[in-house]
């Protein structure tokens, strides 16, 4: 007798292998037929502790070196636990994102709450430091570094960065550069360029196979879509570049976000610089080498960055900006099989609010993001905080 699974028996459903166009992602009572018409301000609310590692808001720069913008950004921010205690990585910038001169930042915490002075972790960007003319500027003649995040591999921790000119995005000599933590853990030893042309979005992470999996994005990823890199064995620069098709065509797509389902198969999740208002998905069944053409879901998204994470539980938990009007407030959905998430809760808002990023942590999640994008700042919630937003 042929048995089929509930999923397959209802097409509507996604399955990365019987029904990778379909567009479910959010799913419940709760969820209106036009999903950008939920109550975003009135979610439940997800109880934390909330601190501030670094805010800039403050600096005062000279208005003549930021094209009449004064202070200074922070933004990127990423976390890692690694020998007992938190690390928190960022881009540290004068006035707007990403103009030359801009450098990582980075911290460290034993609770995830009290955080160490901030400390630079990158050099000065090539002929762009505090003295040079170009210094705060949108331009091809000076550099920034972007903080890429932290690669936990063989007990070794190593930060990730970017490195191109600060014209655009991104610039022709675009590099992705690590730094290994010094056994002393108060330095970074520059280990070199580990993918040309190439700027992640996250670090990599394991496959089933063993391989190490991240995503990439050329120089003129605009025209040519995005790309994942699999590998990182052999050596910390051994990777092979696979494309998204379509990825360029369906959508605009960027900052894409992956992770592992149930059954081994990847989703891949990325935002729609079109505007479009919703996430788009795409599935792989071969480890990252081909990808199904990326479909618009039903998951409303403010053209913001994302990032989520499958729990030890087992469910998955996805941090973004969802409601498509603004980066205000930053939400938390919950899953249980990666796919279709069902509940949504209210984090932090009433302000912008973006660039989340979460790590799990003995029975807590800690979040980073970014206020105003001026401010780095930590969200620590006790998972069964979680058990409280069922809507």
């Amino acid at each position: 007798m042929l048995v089929t699974s509930p999923r397959l028996a209802h097409p509507s459903l996604p399955h990365p292998e019987n029904n990778p166009q379909s567009p479910l992602m959010l799913s419940g009572d709760w969820v209106p037929s036009d999903p950008h018409r939920i109550d975003f301000a009135n979610l439940p609310y997800v109880t934390s502790e909330h601190t501030i590692v670094s805010d800039v808001r403050a600096a005062k720069i000279p208005r003549q070196r930021l094209d009449k913008k004064e202070g200074g950004v922070n933004q990127h921010n990423y976390l890692a636990h690694h020998n007992n205690r938190f690390w928190l990585m960022w881009s540290d910038g004068p006035g707007l994102e990403d103009r030359a001169g801009q450098r990582v930042k980075f911290a460290t915490s034993s609770d995830g709450l009290t955080w160490s002075h901030p400390q630079f972790l990158t050099p000065e960007p090539p002929n762009s430091g505090l003295d040079a003319p170009c210094y705060g500027m949108r331009t091809s003649e000076g550099f920034r570094w972007i903080s890429r995040g932290f690669w936990q591999r063989d007990n070794e921790l190593y930060a990730l960065a970017s490195l191109d000119e600060a014209a655009g995005f991104f610039g022709p000599s675009l590099k992705l550069h690590a730094f290994r933590l010094a056994t002393n853990e108060d330095s970074w030893q520059d280990s070199g360029v580990i993918a040309e042309d190439s700027i992640n979005n996250f670090p990599p992470k394991r496959l089933s196979n063993g391989d190490w999996m991240m995503s990439r994005r050329p120089h003129n990823y605009r025209e040519v879509g995005v790309y994942f890199l699999v590998g990182g064995n052999k050596a910390i620069d051994d990777w092979q570049s696979f494309p998204v098709l379509a990825s360029s065509q369906e959508l605009a797509a960027e900052e894409p976000l992956w992770w592992m389902l149930p059954d081994n198969n990847l989703a891949a999740l990325f935002r729609d610089n079109r505007r479009s208002g919703y996430l788009y998905r795409s599935f792989s069944t071969d480890n990252g080498r081909t990808w199904s053409k990326p479909i618009k879901t039903n998951f409303p998204d403010a053209t913001s960055k994302i990032h989520g994470l499958r729990l030890k539980s087992g469910h998955y938990v996805l941090v973004s900006n969802a409601n498509p009007q603004k980066r205000d407030p930053l939400t938390i959905a919950v899953s249980k099989d990666g796919l279709v998430f069902t509940t949504m809760g209210y984090l932090v808002g009433d302000r912008h609010v973006d660039y989340p990023h979460v790590i799990e942590h003995d029975g807590y999640l800690l979040i980073a993001f970014a206020g105003g994008k001026q401010s780095i700042e930590i969200l620590r919630i006790r998972l069964s905080e979680l058990k409280g937003i069922s809507v």
